[in-house]
């Protein structure tokens, strides 16, 4: 036993100067630099070096498919039906032109326009523009994650053994780093924004809320490895106004938040997400909700409302599609946040998924299991764009003003402009769709039986 005694100090003593090099590390290379907001170019040389390895990981599999005759699975970027910009009425008299012998502005039903409702169907089956929205985005290339590209298969040993190093760098090396950094982060927020919290308002709470909230963002951000590039930044949000984007994941938050200062907007929490939620309202004037006072429009846009007259706050931060959406698209912006009548700010925000998938799909993964799968990828790496302030015309109203701002950003973007609702991604289609079709229809045939009357 006392012979061991000697081995067991050694032991102690060595893990000890483990733990103390590795936190000064960690505080030197990560920590510093980040609370003053400077990088020593580290996660480039990192990014570069995996953009290597892809490339060769990618014409290994295409080569050995190849020689094994096997077909090699690409992605529709554009849908796997061709389209065309027409209107129902066109499609219709199209239809009539082939297979019928009757006047093509005939205002009576023929048997072959139900071919085009027919043909619709099967193509939104085929090519779902909402569905498809809420799936992880096919990789041309493999990033050894082999969950977002189909070819990935048994080819070579080589192969099968950097996938395997692959593994062990993330869960064994990158997973318990990113933790600590992520514990680290969260640890400062609420203790700095308390401590914040008990100082009188004036200009020096705000200045230590703001760079309190600005430095844990920026710690957090390290956390997953993140490689942001901001465009525009003279046109980043300011006082009085509402900050827009389209949304992601739930650290689109932290995306943002880690190069300027929001109010944020949400539903109060339990949990450590409530104890952080209480913290940082006691620093900042947060914008948080009871359960039920969400459901409430009228109240939610008083409070924003009487948030935005208040010059000296900080610019509202909102997601207007309501939903995570797969950073393909952009879908429908809810009207609330545009009938306030402030300054709209809008922000377009594009991921790279060659290092990580960001995307939340929040009824197959819970929170944890999403952050685990963060927290396990190589890196984040995406682009953010600040847009030209936007004001609601007079002509306007909330919607077109939505849809504008909408317009913009997936312009900006490089991401497709849809109107589906997000919230389809779990409810059923309303049956206001169908009667808009409905009535288009019946328009054709009335209106033309008009006009001939009129005539």
């Amino acid at each position: 036993m006392f012979l061991l005694l000697p081995f067991d100090s050694l032991v102690v003593n060595l893990l000890g100067i483990s733990i103390t090099v590795l936190f000064t590390l960690l505080l030197v290379f990560i920590i510093v630099p980040a609370v003053f907001g400077v990088s020593f170019g580290i996660r480039k040389v990192y990014m570069k070096t995996l953009l290597k390895i892809f490339q060769w990981a990618t014409l290994r599999i295409e080569r050995g498919a190849k020689e094994k005759n096997h077909p090699l699975y690409k992605p529709y970027v554009n849908g796997i039906i061709a389209k065309d910009p027409t209107s129902l009425e066109e499609e219709i008299k199209e239809i009539r032109r082939s297979g019928s012998s009757k006047a093509l502005d005939t205002p009576e039903f023929e048997l072959s326009d139900i071919f085009y409702f027919c043909r619709k169907g099967i193509e939104t089956i085929m090519d779902d523009e909402v569905t498809k929205r809420f799936s992880a985005e096919e990789l041309e290339s493999w990033n050894l994650l082999s969950r977002t590209n189909y070819n990935f298969q048994y080819i070579s040993l080589r192969l099968t053994v950097l996938w395997g190093l692959g593994v062990l760098i993330r869960y064994c090396f990158l997973l318990p780093l990113r933790i600590a950094l992520a514990f680290t982060g969260i640890s400062l927020l609420v203790t700095g924004t308390t401590v914040v919290g008990y100082l009188p308002n004036g200009r020096c709470k705000d200045f230590l809320s703001k760079h309190v909230h600005l430095m844990c963002y920026r710690i957090c951000v390290r956390a997953l490895t993140a490689i942001i590039t901001y465009h525009d930044r003279e046109n980043r949000p300011r006082n009085g106004g509402i900050c827009v984007a389209n949304h992601t994941s739930p650290i689109d938050v932290i995306i943002l938040a880690s190069d300027g200062y929001y109010a944020m907007v949400g539903q109060i929490h339990g949990g450590l997400m409530g104890v952080i939620q209480r913290a940082m309202v006691k620093a900042c004037p947060h914008v948080w909700f009871e359960r039920s006072e969400v459901k409430d429009r009228h109240l939610v846009a008083r409070r924003l409302t009487e948030h935005v007259q208040d010059k000296s706050k900080l610019p509202i931060l909102i997601f207007p599609e309501g939903t995570c959406i797969n950073n393909t698209s952009v879908m429908m912006f809810k009207k609330g946040s545009f009938e306030i009548g402030a300054t709209v700010y809008p922000v377009a925000i594009k991921y790279d998924p060659q290092f990580g998938d960001a995307f939340w799909n929040s009824s197959k993964y819970g929170m944890v299991t999403y952050l685990l799968r963060m927290m396990t990828s190589w890196a984040i790496v995406c682009s953010v764009w600040y847009l030209p302030p936007m004001t609601r015309q007079p002509e306007e109203d909330a919607v077109q003003f939505a849809n504008r701002v909408k317009s913009a950003i997936a312009r900006q973007g490089g991401l497709v402009d849809l109107l589906w609702d997000g919230g389809l991604k779990r409810e059923k289609v309303k049956d206001a769709f169908k009667e808009e079709q409905q009535k288009l229809y019946s328009k054709m045939i009335v209106g033309n039986h008009e006009d001939r009357s009129r005539s």
